[in-house]
């Protein structure tokens, strides 16, 4: 088969390129072993035994960290949290953990470092050589603000973590993304097995990451994605006012009425060929003959471009200065596109379209 760059594939030529391999070759699994595939862990490939005997220590008890030590503790493990002397500590102690200081989690076996990126490097933490760091984000791991001492791994749910625990206490599963970053033991990949699947995160499977590539691609979502989602939305608005289309009616077909959260639904159930069928034979034929217009409309550049600014680590460092300054620029820019004035315009639209859009 003929070895293409990642920039010139696209799901036909995957589905194509998977269908010529079927038809060549007896072993169907290499085809999704070649360099742009990964490994998958399922609960099956974890043992919780492996943390017998051993302290795990929670770092934060807020989106994260509460749905992780509740699911953690009830998988059987022996479970501390600790937090600042403030409201999350009293909520931890009322859920019935052993609450103490952050520093006293250097003691742990296990520690799961479960607060914001930008809080992480100062935490002041200093695990034992023999002893397992678990962050849920890749990103400080990523760009050097985080190397404590001895085993360090990624345990990364794709969701909040309210849900994350409603997962949990329903048996049903989410994806994960999982990683080690530093193996110092021999033992890491097997102890953070083990910490992703007691919290649920290997119940529908994990896809293997390194920290670097988890942070580089969810912050590719948020630099790359959005925007032009935000910018394609704005001309699709402009365009659609010019012939005289209410702006309400606009905004309901794509954000209120819930029919394109419907669909990209389906694509995550059933899949893009499934989904495909929910439509109408014009709506088929209208979307796939007009797909290839936009093919002279060079995103490609732009992204990349965007993407170097991760990758090289200047967004870290202008992220560092911004954060250390105070935010100005991000209040400014919050100021310009989701200020007072987006805020009357969208309240004035959902009183007008009662509370199913609210």
């Amino acid at each position: 088969m003929e070895q293409r760059k990642p920039s010139e594939w696209s799901w036909q030529i995957l589905a194509q390129a998977w269908r010529e391999h079927q038809f060549a070759s007896a072993d169907r699994g290499s085809f999704w072993e070649s360099e742009f595939m990964t490994d998958f862990f399922y609960e099956r490939d974890a043992d919780l035994a492996v943390l017998n005997g051993q302290q795990v220590a929670v770092v934060g008890y807020g989106n994260q960290g509460r749905p992780w030590a509740l699911n953690l503790r009830d998988s059987g493990l022996g479970i501390s949290v600790h937090v600042r002397a403030d409201e999350t500590r009293e909520q931890a102690i009322a859920d019935g953990f052993e609450a103490g200081d952050i520093a006293d989690a250097s003691s742990a076996d296990v520690i799961c470092v479960l607060i914001p990126d930008d809080s992480i490097p100062g935490l002041g933490l200093s695990p034992r050589p023999e002893a397992l760091t678990i962050v849920a984000s890749g990103y400080t791991l990523a760009f050097d603000r985080f190397n404590p001492d001895g085993d360090i791994a990624m345990v990364a749910p794709r969701m909040l973590g309210p849900e994350v625990r409603r997962c949990y206490e329903e048996g049903v599963g989410f994806i994960t993304a999982v990683g080690v970053h530093c193996d110092v033991t021999g033992t890491a990949q097997d102890r953070m097995l083990a910490v992703a699947r007691a919290i649920g995160g290997l119940r529908q499977g994990a896809i293997a990451m390194t920290p670097y590539q988890e942070a580089v691609l969810d912050l590719a979502v948020e630099q790359l994605l959005s925007p032009v989602l935000t910018h394609v939305n704005t001309n699709f608005v402009l365009v659609l006012l010019e012939l005289g289309i209410p702006l309400e009616a606009i905004t309901t077909e794509l954000f209120y009425s819930g029919e394109v959260e419907r669909n990209y639904r389906l694509l995550r159930e059933i899949g893009f060929v499934a989904q495909l069928d929910h439509h109408s034979p014009a709506s088929q034929y209208g979307q796939l003959s007009r797909r290839g217009r936009f093919d002279h409309v060079d995103v490609a550049t732009t992204m990349r471009e965007l993407i170097e600014d991760i990758t090289s680590g200047r967004f870290a460092d202008e992220w560092d200065a911004e954060a250390a300054a105070g935010g100005p620029t991000l209040a400014e820019l919050r100021d310009q596109h989701a200020g007072e004035l987006m805020k009357a315009v969208e309240a004035d639209l959902r009183a007008k379209l009662g509370p199913s859009a609210s």
